[in-house]
């Protein structure tokens, strides 16, 4: 285990129907690589994941949209999950979170629909980005220019396509966390 980011603590902001690979997979390289990983929803208790579209596995909350200050942490990362994706992005207190971060240069980083909320808050014009394929029209809407690739870096976004690019995403996330 590396300590490379011991210190650093990470938001994942996530409603019930979060892709589960795209929550635990970044979460278990952070907690690998010494941060502190904390899982924010709407609600405290749980928050259930899906695998694509079956409930999967039952999350414990550590703490809500509404306790969650943005100078606790420092970056955010937005897993997918249509259901997820679409809840969390008309959540005021999450779009909150997202903009406080985008304020104060943290790293956000989203995985397949969770670029949606990024699209919501007018935090995408003229970025470079990736997201689920369905999601093109959306960000190019919103200004983002849309490209196919595992991953896409521009300043303090971080973005990926879908589950199979999550190992690109998690080393792009902790470069980003260790520089």
């Amino acid at each position: 285990m590396s300590n490379s980011l011991k210190g650093k603590r990470v938001a994942l902001l996530v409603t019930d129907g979060f892709e589960q690979a795209e929550l635990t997979g970044p979460k278990q390289a952070l907690e690998q690589a010494g941060a502190t990983a904390d899982i924010v929803s709407a609600k405290a208790g749980g928050v259930t994941g899906w695998n694509h579209t079956t409930p999967a596995d039952t999350f414990t909350v550590d703490t809500t949209f509404d306790s969650a200050r943005i100078e606790d942490y420092d970056a955010i990362v937005l897993p997918g999950g249509v259901v997820n994706s679409d809840t969390i992005r008309m959540d005021e207190l999450a779009q909150k979170l997202v903009k406080d971060a985008a304020r104060a240069n943290k790293t956000i980083a989203v995985i397949c629909h969770g670029a949606w909320i990024l699209a919501s808050t007018d935090l995408v014009k003229g970025k470079t980005m990736t997201s689920w394929p369905s999601l093109t029209d959306d960000l190019k809407n919103a200004g983002a220019n849309w490209v196919d690739q595992e991953v896409v870096v521009d300043g303090q976004l971080i973005s990926s396509r879908k589950p199979d690019d999550i190992p690109a995403f998690n080393k792009k996330l902790i470069e980003a966390l260790a520089a």
